[in-house]
């Protein structure tokens, strides 16, 4: 790119050297200038002094930028989708054609150098600005020249056609991705090592390009790997990201740049591990690329952003939430992975044991009430929720929820989003709920004294209500309304069940081996039950669970139901320890008990219990 060095020659020196405008003119329009805010160049056009295109010549001249012509640079179709157009509209610009490592663009302002410096990461080639008129851009993209369509991975709107549409050089660097999934391939020893060493070997050749761009560009201008958009290195590397994380059923993925390099993890049932280590020089690239998709605002690096990107893989729907976070060493960005199926797999299947399922099931059936899900953040409230509402929805009911945001869209069920800039919050929307005729209410979490005393008189007056709520155990939920400041005669009336949970990993059931019961163990953590039938075992690892000896989540639960000694305590404003004696007394089975039963049958193991369940 050459620009002018040093002090820019005013416009209306340029205009007056070239004898466009006479000394007076540029006196008179000197004059009118400091009584307005326009510029020069457009107050000359306006006295008519000089025609538009003599003002743009010698703004040209000030950058010491060329000025669009068709004739000396006719736009090339062959790169009309070399950049995204997100960034095409944002920036008011179209790709011309390449001139070897160059790529020329047409923009309406050269000196935007957030778009230069993203334009540059995000193809990887040198940009050449030329100066060009709205019009003509606005005539470039028209005519197949720059910008049209952005393709699919730009905002991620198919991932499998994206990764299908690739050259053979991507079909080359992502042929390590394929081979994981080969039988005979060696499963290494350690789970974070296998996964690092197989990631980078997917996108070594994907660094190195982006490391040296000119690498990847050797091919002549009539070749088909100009159009780089879905082949360019950092493109192709988020791809490999995502695709991985799918295959592996992470829940989240997190790139998290330090000194020297970026870190890559992913949540795996519920246990983050690192997968790979990229260069430093990748991190800009890759956070650009990842905006683009979330449609957030990639010139802006000094505040926190929230996007989503929805994507389709194998014929699956994925919603990903994105935040980006800038640290002291650059921006961080985690995306959690949304599977648009898994909410519905049944109540059946989430871990729930014969007898607590059939309370619970019981439970849903009835005309009116409250339901509530506790447990910390990522405990699985949601999946129960919803797969409550899949189990009871029939034609017959009209089911509202209102939820911040909405994870997953569910058929015959009207969700309403928050959204607190417009006033819409979840007390304004239940109020609204209840003029809406609805048979059952579901609040995506109850988080102030006005949303839960609007809960509970709406499942009063005859009203199934959901919700959720972050407290430890199911006891505890009713000490913590209290705290709020709902009355205790309501929730002894509104309650009809509370369910704590947890997500205790899984087993591997090809590799797991016996142990031999640890009968001090389950002493200390006051187990009692029958173990003479018991067969309690440990992790192994195979390449069935890529060696972690752990595969999927089984929920862990504390399900508590409201009897009249119970709700006698809670009017009488008796003490936790007290309400959680009585409720265990009533036949309430602990999270640490519901966890322990599951280990000693083999579905997974004391230490996992552990870990998920605190002991008191």
């Amino acid at each position: 790119m050459s620009t002018a060095r040093g002090v820019k020659i005013p416009i209306g020196k340029i205009l007056l050297d070239q004898g466009k405008i006479t000394p007076d003119h540029l006196k008179q329009a000197l004059t009118l200038q400091k009584s307005t805010t326009e510029k020069l160049g457009r107050l000359l056009v306006d006295l008519g002094f000089v025609s538009e295109a003599d003002v743009l010549a010698a703004y040209a001249q000030q950058l010491n930028v060329a000025m669009y012509d068709p004739e000396k640079t006719p736009p090339d179709p062959s790169v009309a989708k070399v950049i995204p157009d997100h960034l095409v509209q944002r920036y008011n610009l179209a790709p011309l054609r390449r001139n070897g490592t160059k790529l020329v663009v047409a923009m309406a302002d050269p000196t935007n150098v957030f778009a230069l410096d993203d334009l540059r990461l995000i193809t990887g080639f040198e940009i050449e600005p030329v100066l060009a008129t709205l019009d003509s851009i606005a005539a470039i993209r028209s005519g197949g020249g720059g910008g049209g369509s952005a393709p699919p991975t730009a905002s991620g709107s198919d991932f499998t056609s994206a990764l299908a549409n690739s050259t053979a050089g991507m079909d080359e660097a992502l042929g390590t991705a394929a081979s994981a999934e080969t039988p005979d391939v060696p499963a290494a020893a350690n789970p974070a090592q296998q996964q690092e060493k197989s990631s980078n070997a997917d996108i070594d050749r994907m660094l190195d390009s982006i490391r040296r761009p000119e690498n990847a560009n050797e091919a002549s201008d009539d070749d088909e790997s100009v159009e780089i958009s879905e082949d360019a290195p950092i493109i192709r590397m988020v791809n490999v990201l995502i695709q991985n994380a799918i295959k592996q059923v992470a829940s989240d993925i997190h790139v998290e740049p330090d000194r020297r390099q970026v870190r890559v993890r992913y949540r795996i049932d519920g246990v983050l591990y690192e997968v790979m280590t990229l260069p430093k020089f990748a991190h800009a690239p890759l956070i650009s690329r990842l905006k683009i998709m979330a449609e957030m605002n990639i010139a802006e690096r000094r505040i926190p952003q929230d996007g989503r990107i929805h994507l389709r893989h194998e014929k699956r729907d994925f919603d990903m939430r994105v935040n980006v976070l800038p640290t002291v060493f650059g921006e961080k960005c985690c995306m959690r992975i949304l599977d648009q199926g898994s909410v519905l797999i049944g109540l059946g299947r989430l871990g729930f044991l014969p007898e607590m399922m059939a309370n619970l099931e019981m439970l849903i059936t009835k005309p009116n009430g409250m339901v509530l899900a506790t447990g910390p953040t990522g405990s699985g409230k949601t999946t129960t929720l919803y797969s409550i509402l899949n189990r009871i929805n029939s034609v017959d009911k009209n089911i509202i929820t209102v939820e911040d945001p909405v994870e997953y869209q569910l058929p015959g069920i009207n969700q309403v989003s928050v959204n607190r800039k417009a006033g819409l919050t979840f007390p304004v929307a239940m109020r609204a709920f209840l003029r809406q005729d609805p048979d059952i209410i579901m609040v995506g979490e109850i988080r102030d004294l006005e949303t839960a005393e609007i809960a509970v008189q709406a499942s009063l007056t005859g009203h199934l209500v959901l919700s959720s709520l972050h407290t430890n155990d199911s006891p505890s939920t009713i000490v913590r309304l209290a705290d709020m400041g709902v009355e205790p005669f309501l929730i002894s009336a509104a309650i009809i069940g509370i369910i704590a949970q947890r997500l205790a990993r899984k087993l591997c059931e090809h590799c797991r081996e016996p142990i031999e019961t640890p009968h001090d163990v389950l002493s200390e953590l006051g187990y009692s039950a029958d173990l003479s039938s018991a067969t309690f075992y440990r992790p192994v690892g195979c390449e069935e669970c890529l060696n972690r000896g752990y595969r999927g989540r089984w929920g862990v639960y504390e399900f508590l139901t409201l009897s009249e000694d119970l709700a006698e305590l809670i009017v009488r404003r008796a003490p936790l320890s007290e309400i959680t004696q009585a409720a265990i007394a009533a036949g309430m089975v602990t999270l640490m008990r519901d966890g322990l039963d599951k280990a000693r049958v083999g579905l997974t193991t004391i230490e996992e219990v552990l870990r998920v369940v605190s002991v008191h």
